[in-house]
């Protein structure tokens, strides 16, 4: 009896020998949840936490309901930062983790409320802040969307599929009426696709559109410079719509209010100057008005004295007050140096023969060292 007593007694002290000991617990655990500043789940975010001692890492993501959770956390004192599209929204300092669980929440509108009391703001000026700060978020998800309808528009607009962009920027126009860039846009699409319109009622209708929305866009952006400081850059841009516009003026045969229009470009953006007396030039070249196309012509040669289609076009409408005496062809002064100079300034360009033919018709020679026959030597 004593010898089973014996045996039992080493089989128990063999079992407590090999049975697996219990291993001591030697990580923490973090979880918590991330709200933002309207007390919304901040989805898709980062929570960092940065060891004090080591620099050593952890980076948890938050869920759908803005929670998140993470094991193996090693004791000490942690940075504890919440990263939302790489940018840091808030971050907790000497944060301890030990051995058990630790809660750490984000609520963004609790500790502007908070910070805003330690700097002595009061919760009227705090609401106020809010407000401004949910308007400032609301702007740019605004700006973010029409940025992204006008990138669609531009590459319809491309492409020519002019009835997609129409209906893009329709859509934009009426989540903000108030971008001036917007109807800009809109109504370059509407003035584009006037010529392919083969019923005369609906490319009228699209020119006058096309008239009324740049008109609006030209109101919202003098409203917009009335309301800030003028810039040469905010110039440059209300004369490339008051130039859009002298052309939707000029297709709808309203020649004097694209006079008008492509006058005020030149007067906003004068480094530009050429450009839009020599647009003005062709339109009034259209309509017929020799004189005042002339006029613009020279203007555009004055503001740059090498733009060598506005001499070509010079002399094209002065060839318009030639006379016949006789069977010989007498044109204004100036016509023959007007095509001279075209031929000087670009002698193989695409009105050189044109301009060669222009000067035989009226009886001139090219004076220019192109084209003229190098004498002989004897």
């Amino acid at each position: 009896m004593k010898q089973k007593v014996a045996v039992l007694m080493l089989f128990a002290l063999a079992t407590a020998l090999f049975t697996t000991p219990a291993f001591t617990q030697t990580t923490g655990t973090v979880k918590g949840v991330c709200k933002d500043l309207e007390g919304k789940p901040i989805t898709g975010a980062v929570v960092q936490l940065t060891s004090q001692e080591t620099g050593r890492k952890y980076e948890i993501k938050t869920n759908n309901n803005g929670e998140y959770f993470s094991l193996g956390i090693s004791p000490g004192k942690y940075t504890v930062a919440l990263l939302k599209d790489g940018k840091e929204l808030f971050h907790y300092g000497n944060v301890p983790v030990g051995l058990d669980e630790v809660t750490i929440d984000f609520d963004l509108k609790k500790e502007q409320a908070q910070g805003a009391q330690q700097q002595g703001v009061s919760p009227e000026q705090q609401k106020k802040i809010q407000e401004q700060q949910e308007k400032a978020a609301k702007e740019t998800n605004t700006v973010k969307a029409l940025n992204e309808k006008l990138a669609a528009a531009t590459q319809a607009s491309t492409a020519g599929d002019y009835e997609t962009a129409i209906k893009v920027l329709t859509e934009a126009t009426q989540t903000d009426a108030t971008r001036d860039l917007l109807w800009f846009k809109l109504a370059d699409a509407y003035r584009a696709s006037a010529p392919k319109q083969t019923d005369l009622a609906e490319r009228t209708k699209r020119l006058e559109t096309a008239i009324s929305d740049y008109q609006k866009a030209i109101d919202l952006k003098q409203k917009a410079m009335e309301a800030a400081p003028k810039t040469q850059d905010a110039n440059k841009q209300l004369a490339a719509y008051y130039n859009n516009l002298g052309d939707a003026y000029a297709r709808a045969g309203k020649g004097e209010e694209a006079t008008k229009a492509l006058s005020q470009a030149a007067q906003l953006d004068p480094p530009n100057a050429a450009m839009y007396y020599f647009n003005l030039g062709a339109v009034l070249t259209n309509v017929g008005k020799v004189d005042d196309a002339i006029a613009a012509f020279d203007k555009a040669i004055a503001a740059d004295p090498n733009r060598a289609d506005a001499y070509y076009f010079k002399g094209v409408n002065l060839m318009g007050k030639a006379t016949l005496k006789g069977d010989k062809m007498v044109a204004p002064d100036g016509t023959s140096e007007a095509f001279n100079k075209y031929l000087e300034l670009q002698p193989t360009g695409q009105f050189a023969e044109p301009a060669k033919q222009m000067l035989a018709s009226i009886g001139a020679t090219v004076e220019t060292s192109f084209g003229k026959k190098k004498s002989s030597k004897k």
